[in-house]
């Protein structure tokens, strides 16, 4: 089976990026619990750093320092998304199983640091969501993003707007958005339900996942792509 092959299954792409949109949000909810601050996405949080200033009377706040960090660390994370991806679009021939890994390493390194501080947990979930979101932007003409439905559901209501009108649009564009925010919704719903009722550290758990999904997806992928073959092995 070559690589070719293996890209052209849109069913696996939306199931990853199900998967993957249920972790970030299950990762957000915990900290959005545990710190009051989202990492998987800047809108909320740039807005905050205005309002947080303006509470403090123009001084700088600990707030305002952990919304900075999260911000400065989601942009950090796409460009490290960007330097070893390179590339907008979804081909499985790119090394996603070490970027899916180091994802599942920073979200793993918040849970002792939450012990300590807010700042820096704050910093590394805000880069692994940040990397997660700018790994693939694009697949089939529809913009992938697996850390916010902000696009997702602006997409899911112009399709349907579309559709109503008559344009002819694929099914298949409808429902991608809609089962993503939809996913990321029950992953918020999970995160949440865990750590109000349970004692286990949401974050370190969906780092672990993240770790063993790069690793298994390293492994299949050196299964499918021939020997021959000069694709990226992971």
């Amino acid at each position: 089976m070559s690589g070719e092959s293996i890209q052209a299954r849109p069913g696996w792409v939306l199931l990853g990026g199900c998967i993957l949109a249920f972790l970030a949000a299950a990762v957000n909810a915990d900290f959005m619990l545990r710190v009051g601050v989202s990492v998987s996405h800047l809108t909320g949080d740039l807005s905050r750093i205005t309002v947080e200033a303006l509470k403090a009377g123009g001084r700088w706040s600990h707030e305002a320092a952990i919304l900075c960090l999260s911000l400065g660390g989601f942009v950090g994370g796409a460009a490290t998304a960007g330097f070893f991806i390179h590339h907008p679009n979804l081909q499985l021939s790119r090394p996603y199983g070490r970027s899916v890994m180091f994802v599942g390493v920073l979200l793993m390194a918040c849970h002792p640091l939450l012990k300590v501080s807010v700042l820096w947990p704050c910093f590394l979930a805000a880069w692994a969501c940040g990397m997660q979101n700018a790994l693939a932007t694009r697949y089939r003409g529809i913009v992938l993003r697996t850390t916010h439905i902000t696009g997702l559901l602006t997409d899911f209501g112009q399709l349907i707007g579309m559709r109503l009108r008559g344009h002819p649009i694929e099914s298949w564009k409808i429902t991608t958005p809609l089962l993503l925010s939809s996913a990321f919704a029950l992953g918020a719903a999970a995160g949440a339900a865990l750590h109000l009722s349970t004692s286990i550290p949401v974050t370190f758990a969906c780092g672990s996942t993240y770790l063993i999904g790069g690793l298994l997806w390293s492994f299949l992928k050196r299964r499918l792509v021939p020997d021959n073959s000069n694709i990226e092995r992971v």
